[in-house]
């Protein structure tokens, strides 16, 4: 069993000790993804929105493509999602958004409330799971 990780970066301005996203495979064919919680950072490593769930809700989304994409997956290979907010008011605004870059059949989600984020600026972060057909 090979584990294959890319590194998070610096998004949070000191070394961390977690992968960005990683990988097992599974079969020939399948190969399991994780992809670590994702806040809003964008390219430049500045929060996204700050006070705007739906741009937030986004960038994290476009985190997650994004790693998907370096281990050869896209969102439908997403098999769950985990959630973390500050304020559940805006829960429409994540749906609205989930439902812009999530086909059916949707996968599994939960949903948790959190004091706060490393940024105090992030309203949310979102990880992961993901078995990905690596013959497509």
């Amino acid at each position: 069993m090979n584990k294959n990780a890319l590194e998070f970066g610096d998004a949070m301005g000191i070394e961390v000790a977690f992968s960005n996203i990683m990988t097992i495979d599974l079969t020939e064919s399948a190969r399991m993804a994780w992809v670590s919680g994702q806040i809003a950072f964008n390219e430049e490593n500045e929060i996204v929105g700050p006070g705007n769930m739906a741009a937030q809700t986004e960038q994290c989304i476009k985190n997650i493509e994004s790693a998907l994409k370096a281990v050869g997956g896209t969102l439908d290979d997403i098999v769950k999602v985990i959630i973390f907010v500050t304020d559940m008011t805006d829960l429409k605004d994540i749906h609205n958004i989930r439902l812009k870059y999530f086909n059916k059949p949707y996968p599994t989600s939960t949903l948790i409330k959190v004091s706060g984020f490393v940024n105090s600026n992030a309203l949310i972060e979102i990880q992961a799971d993901a078995v990905i057909n690596i013959n497509k």
